[in-house]
């Protein structure tokens, strides 16, 4: 039975524009549990974000800077990220307070109750319990809106903190007049060099009656990287005062301009057309249904979607590029924040339904972005790349554009940029391009990678077949079959290789640096643009269902790291993150749709409420929230780059998709108004995967096995030594195991009546001594470096500790003896350390050397302290050595750890334990 997936039809009908669908948005959705989203006033797609501020710490749960578990507002700022899993934003804080007002935020930060908080589209208000402040904010698109009642008589003060939240980097403040001042605000965080310009305004006249900045301020123009000041005016008890603060990313010119979208003080008039802007983008689905808590999930989830990307133009068009230079975007609306491993799967498939108007400013986006800044964005932000995730996913949405024909980009140029991306030599994408796949030695995240790179690939080859580029079409199709080369054919699993061989110990449930954020549970499944390959490669329709039902059915815990990102387990499916989402609708490929409606049906039902922790994972920027509206609708689609969506039960009795064209798309659950077909069998390239290399280890003390294996026994291998001097080595066919005695590297391929793999290779190195080690300290099983011989093969792993070079040891010092099997004569003993703070990896405080001669009575000869301060960011290796004039025969080696990690530190709320990381010892 072939797969459903549709077409969407188009059926024309009427909608009622009155209808309030923005009454059904419920913005506390998230704000609980691990959703990351906040509460505050924005319009869709809006530069401004204006929501209160509960976390200040970077801590994860803060992202948003919002938590409903807090009952301490810190102030209310005019940028917020919906969902993300890294800490930004909360930019120009202001916070009313009465009295003496003070910088302190401990001090003008207030308490208040959820019962005196209230939040819809477009609005947000709260009463501050300290002061007995009533706050209400609301927003235009560039213009943020603050009402502030206070209700009692009194000094009446707005505190502006640029310190708040992220580093700040350049902090000016020029007072205008006594309604108005002009800010520049660049920070550094997530994005490293992140401007923003504001033009605050106040109703009536405000006296600066504090300051703070650590600069001397030359007449009205304060500056610093302290910077904070307090605008004050007595109050009569109930008395208001309203703020407008319009921000720009060019300059005070464009915030000037942008505070033109709100020339009024009517606070009631910018909220309802807040509630218009949403009302006329959620009214592009209208979904029928009498179950209150159904329809404020999925609008919710619908207004979820469109938080972002938001507007990053000043009315003029005027932006700042990723050159950072001021550029204008002439016949589009440039836009900042893509989270595109997120969204690529199923936010901008749904954009492309309701929004091709903005689908095609996105790729205009994109496109400056690779001329301003050499490659298509990754993951940008506030026109800074900051390289999170993997993958060039911005292929993924131009192909979906190019095959659904959506105008107003030029296909040329995007073309032109997508095959730039994949084409340079970054991020193992040169190892991928020469052997076929990354491998744990070329690149951390090497399985992920060459899976995102695959699927990537083809949709590159998507573009290329529509501009007839029919050479690249080949060459990017055979690119997206890579996945084979990491594809077991033993086990069925896709699964890390290192140094040419299945990297062992192998647990499908490990959560390791082989994989982003996700085990090989959630990743073997990440085939989309080869789904009828992958079936094929598990033996058929029966093999591949047992092996959904066995990853469904599995136990629900992982083991390896602790990764928070993995939440709604369903044995090992992850709802919480996004390698999985696709999954379900697999049973829709060997004809078993009720399996997708049954696993689809409830995750709808059980990793959605209408409650704060209504979200099972972070809400990313709107990718959670598009898998419900797309799924609640009953279409999904898997393979985005395919002009067809995957088809289930959705769960609403009438759903109507304003298609945009002045027609509607009306669809009846089940009714056949949805045109069904089936997905066209794709034709690939064949590619021969590369053969495997096994042997026991990568280093060896006098001679090592090696053995060649291919998939099909039938095949050929051939075969060859490095060797410097030969300038025309001779290819030996593999006819049994290979035994060698002395540093090498081989060199194999496979080659059947098809063709020939790619060429794979292997390093094995003969130890330099004969010593032994005991380790006395237990190393984390995630960073074994391959055992204890790792620390003395003569082997240095590199600064890329991700890659598995590096022993761990986290909450004990490290502790280990070397026996030199006979007594020599000593004259230097070294330990090399390696440290990356934000990883929480810190070289030990020192490190003790020991000789003995019995392993039972040691002596000190050396102690050597750390020089290189925790707080150093810098991902850097020290190989700590002592010159000695000693002899024995057992060596030991004490290095202290650091510790608790110090309140300055991300992971100081979360009580963390900093790493040792050793790789090598030597003794001479």
């Amino acid at each position: 039975m072939k797969p459903f997936l549709i077409a969407l039809a188009f059926l024309t009908t009427t909608i009622s524009q009155a209808q309030d669908y923005a009454k059904h948005v419920n913005p506390f959705i998230g704000t609980g549990g691990h959703g990351h989203t906040f509460p505050g006033a924005t319009v869709p797609y809006g530069m401004v974000q204006l929501s209160p501020d509960t976390r200040i710490d970077g801590s994860w749960d803060g992202c948003g800077g919002y938590h409903y578990s807090d009952n301490l507002i810190y102030g209310f700022s005019h940028t917020h990220l919906n969902g993300t899993g890294v800490s930004d934003y909360g930019d120009v804080m202001l916070m009313p307070t009465m009295g003496e007002p003070s910088f302190d935020n401990k001090v003008y930060s207030s308490t208040f109750s959820h019962a005196n908080e209230k939040a819809s589209a477009g609005f947000y208000s709260v009463k501050l319990d300290k002061h007995n402040i009533d706050v209400r904010l609301t927003t235009s698109t560039r213009v943020g809106f603050h009402e502030y009642t206070f209700n009692k008589a009194g000094q009446a003060n707005i505190i502006l903190d640029l310190n708040h939240r992220d580093k700040l980097l350049e902090g000016r403040i020029r007072v205008i007049d006594d309604k108005t001042i002009e800010v520049l605000r660049r920070s550094e965080a997530w994005a490293t060099n992140q401007y923003v310009f504001a033009r605050i305004e106040f109703s009536v006249p405000m006296k600066i009656n504090k300051e703070k900045t650590n600069y001397k301020s030359e007449g009205k123009v304060y500056e610093g990287v302290e910077l904070a000041l307090s605008f004050s005016k007595q109050v009569k008890k109930g008395e208001k005062i309203l703020v407008k603060v319009a921000l720009s990313p060019t300059g005070y010119e464009g915030a000037k301009l942008n505070s033109s979208e709100i020339k009024h003080w009517n606070f009631e008039k910018v909220h309802q057309d807040a509630i218009a802007l949403w009302n006329k983008e959620l009214s592009k689905i209208e979904v029928t249904s009498n179950d209150k808590d159904k329809l404020a999930i999925f609008y919710t989830a619908l207004y979820h979607t469109m938080m972002q990307p938001n507007i990053a133009q000043d009315l003029d068009g005027k932006y700042r590029g990723r050159d950072n230079k001021i550029h204008v975007a002439e016949g589009f609306d440039y836009y900042t924040v893509f989270s595109l491993w997120d969204t690529f799967r199923a936010a901008h498939p749904l954009y492309t339904l309701i929004d091709k108007k903005r689908t095609a400013d996105y790729i205009n986006t994109f496109i400056k972005q690779y001329e301003q800044g050499g490659r298509l964005p990754v993951w940008e932000l506030a026109s800074n790349e900051t390289d999170c995730m993997i993958g060039y996913h911005s292929v993924s949405v131009i192909a979906d554009a190019m095959v659904k024909g959506i105008k107003g980009f030029d296909y040329e140029k995007a073309y032109k940029a997508s095959k730039h991306s994949a084409m340079l030599d970054h991020l193992g994408l040169d190892a991928y391009k020469k052997q076929g796949f990354i491998s744990i030695d070329d690149e951390h995240e090497s399985v992920s990678k060459t899976l995102e790179y695959a699927y990537d690939d083809w949709c590159i080859a998507q573009m290329a077949q529509l501009l007839g580029k029919q050479e690249d079409y080949q060459y990017f199709m055979e690119r997206s079959q890579y996945w084979k080369n990491l594809f077991n054919w033993d086990n069925k699993f896709i699964q890390p290789k290192k140094n040419g061989g299945w990297d062992k110990p192998f647990d499908p449930k490990e959560v390791n640096n082989n994989y982003t954020e996700a085990n090989a549970w959630q990743y073997t499944f990440f085939v989309p643009q080869d789904i009828q390959g992958m079936i094929e490669a598990y033996g058929g329709n029966e093999k591949f269902e047992a092996k959904l039902d066995e990853m469904f059915n599995s136990v629900s815990e992982t083991s390896g790291r602790h990764q928070v990102d993995i939440t709604g387990l369903i044995g090992q499916y992850a709802h919480g993150n996004e390698p999985s989402h696709h999954v379900a609708y697999l049973y829709n490929y060997i004809g078993k749709p009720e399996k997708t409606k049954e696993k689809v049906h409830y995750i709808l039902d059980n990793f959605y409420t209408n409650t704060p922790d209504g979200l099972i994972g972070n809400e990313d920027c709107g990718q959670m929230s598009a898998w419900y509206v797309l799924s609640a609708m009953g279409i999904y689609q898997v393979t985005p780059g395919i002009d067809k969506f995957d088809l289930t039960k959705g769960i609403f009795d009438k759903v109507v998709i304003d298609y945009g064209t002045n027609k509607k798309v009306l669809g009846y659950n089940e009714s056949g108004d949805f045109k069904i077909t089936s997905i066209p069998k794709k034709s690939f390239p064949t590619i021969i995967p590369v053969p495997v290399i096994q042997a026991e280890s990568k280093a060896f003390k006098d001679k090592l096995k090696i053995e060649l294996k291919s998939q099909n026994p039938k095949d050929e291998i051939f075969y060859i030594f490095k060797k410097a001097h030969l300038d025309k080595p001779i290819w030996i066919k593999y006819e049994g195991p290979i035994e060698i005695l002395e540093t090498s590297t081989i060199e194999a391929y496979v080659k059947t009546n098809e063709g020939q793999s790619k060429t794979v290779s292997a390093q094995f190195f003969k130890k330099p001594n004969n010593y032994t080690i005991n380790i006395k300290s237990v190393y984390n099983p995630q960073y074994h470096a391959g055992g204890p011989d790792g620390l003395l093969d003569g082997i240095y792993g590199s600064e890329n500790w991700r890659k598995g070079d590096w022993q761990g040891y986290q909450t004990q010092d490290f502790e280990a003896v070397v026996d030199l099997q006979t007594k020599k004569n000593i004259q230097e003993i070294s330990a090399n350390f390696l440290q990356d703070t934000r990883a929480w990896i810190v070289m030990p405080t020192e490190v003790s050397f020991y000789v003995s001669e019995d392993n039972i009575s040691f002596q000190k000869v050396a102690t050597i302290a750390n020089t290189i301060p925790a707080n150093d960011y810098e991902v850097q290796t020290q190989k700590l050595t002592e010159k000695l004039n000693t002899s024995g025969r057992y060596v030991k080696v004490i290095a202290k750890n650091f510790g608790k990690l110090p309140d300055w530190h991300q992971g100081f709320p979360f009580d963390g334990e900093a790493f040792i990381f050793i790789d090598e010892i030597e003794v001479k």
